[in-house]
């Protein structure tokens, strides 16, 4: 790409929006332009606004340090600075859902990392690998609500990432499934910071996590739908049961899988090659972000584990493991993912680089 693509990020201050800027330090597609965050940082250098704050084991960027970070509820200080934001701004549900509207009306290319959106039916809820041809929906996003370039399309729930492309990558292999019970075990950071007490997480599992179950449970079939009738139909064949923990793990969701297939049933070892023979749009189109191989598979009987195999593929891979038969189902596995790289910010730059490849950004 001769010329970089300015991006901006909204929320910038936070847990997330600091892994973007990481992220995007060496981008070879995009720059960091434009910083946003909450009043009471608007108006200082970032390096001041996050000063105590910084959470990354790197430095900040030295090309964000001295940037002006702005309100971001004001979308007019932002036109004319960058062409993309990534939304990760943390306000009630209702105030995201207008303002991130707003961002793609004045013209933005909107990627987010919140659940305002996810049920909103011709926004598509994106894993490039799986439901790339979702993105045909702009189109029609566009003409409904009159917006000439902006977009919006946002990324789904972290926790479901460790099994959607094994489960997706069968799927396509011409293998349904009809049902799957899931248990995550998610890592501390998936709360953002501080997180839990460490009081309630040392020699401790805390067995619900508000609204991931439900998440859990519903996202999946929106990203295996179809668009038809201007809309996003999610899937009515799969049904999924889901029980959501949280670990002390600092990062790495991992999530232990029973699947039952809805016809014929694959052997493992058919099972084991089609995860390792998986590739799709993101790695044809050799986007920076795209791990190759997109699902690692583990023979070993102990793997997967957060701490050894959450940053496979630069934190953007999917390590699977212990395929097994199940007593009740047809199979079971472990999957595992780095939650604040690919179930956060990495998916949702992931996601704008297929955009401007699919020339949805131009």
């Amino acid at each position: 790409m001769e010329k970089k693509i300015a991006v901006g990020v909204l929320g910038a201050t936070g847990m997330v929006g600091q892994n973007y800027l990481r992220l995007l330090a060496r981008h070879p597609w995009f720059e960091v332009t434009y910083l946003a965050a909450s009043p009471q940082s608007a108006g200082k250098r970032y390096a001041e606004a996050v000063a105590g704050r910084w959470h990354m084991t790197e430095p900040i960027p030295e090309a964000c340090r001295d940037l002006v970070v702005e309100d971001a509820s004001d979308v007019a200080r932002a036109r004319g600075r960058c062409r993309i934001v990534f939304s990760a701004v943390e306000m009630d549900k209702k105030a995201i859902l207008a303002l991130e509207e707003e961002y793609a009306r004045q013209g933005f290319a909107v990627v987010s990392n919140n659940s305002a959106h996810r049920g909103t039916p011709d926004v598509p809820v994106v894993i490039p690998e799986i439901n790339h041809d979702h993105l045909e929906i702009i189109h029609e996003q566009r003409r409904q609500r009159g917006w000439k370039d902006g977009l919006l399309v946002v990324k789904p729930n972290c926790s479901i990432q460790s099994y959607m492309l094994p489960l997706y990558a069968l799927i396509q292999a011409g293998y349904p499934l009809s049902s799957m019970i899931v248990t995550t075990l998610q890592a501390v950071s998936g709360a953002g910071y501080p997180g839990p007490a460490s009081i309630d997480m040392i020699d401790n599992i805390i067995p619900f996590i508000s609204g991931e179950e439900e998440k859990s449970e519903v996202e999946p079939l929106k990203i295996l739908g179809k668009v038809a009738g201007g809309r996003i139909v999610p899937d009515s064949t799969l049904k999924i049961s889901a029980h959501c923990n949280r670990v002390p793990a600092v990062d790495g969701h991992t999530a232990c899988c029973s699947i039952k297939f809805a016809e014929r049933k694959p052997s493992a070892e058919e099972i084991i090659g089609i995860w390792r023979a998986f590739s799709s749009v993101p790695q044809a189109l050799r986007l920076p972000s795209a791990p190759v191989p997109p699902i690692i598979y583990r023979d070993e009987p102990d793997r997967p584990q957060p701490r050894r195999d959450r940053d496979a593929g630069g934190g953007m891979a999917v390590t699977v493991g212990r395929l097994r038969p199940c007593n009740v189902f047809d199979y079971r596995f472990t999957g595992l993912h780095h939650n604040t790289v690919r179930g956060a910010a990495g998916g949702s730059i992931l996601t704008a680089e297929l955009l401007v490849a699919r020339g949805y950004v131009k």
